[in-house]
């Protein structure tokens, strides 16, 4: 399955991310299929520069955006929906969440 997601590069405390599309299983930093996008936060505001027909291309194709991908297109008004939470609970602290609610 093959998925959109970022791929950190650039110098130290100087990061830069490629939106990229790889195979889910695969490393972000190994081959990819394609590069879609770039997004640079140390600029004010964070420079965003993405291809919209690519990523409407492989969306199309079956390629799933992850969260954080997932509500930066929400916001670049790419997709329509509502943003994705990023936030995990381990298994410890549902467990504990549970006793306490019961």
């Amino acid at each position: 399955m093959l998925s959109i997601r970022l791929s950190r590069v650039g110098k130290k405390k100087q990061p830069i991310y490629r939106l990229v599309v790889c195979e889910k299983s695969k490393d972000p930093w190994g081959k990819i299929v394609e590069n879609v996008g770039l997004v640079n936060p140390m600029t004010t505001p964070a420079t965003i520069t993405l291809k919209k027909e690519r990523i409407e291309h492989w969306i199309s194709k079956g390629a799933q955006p992850t969260d954080t991908v997932w509500n930066l297109f929400i916001d670049e008004k790419l997709v329509e929906g509502e943003k994705r939470k990023k936030v995990k609970i381990s298994k410890k602290r549902k467990v504990k969440l549970a006793k306490k609610s019961a």
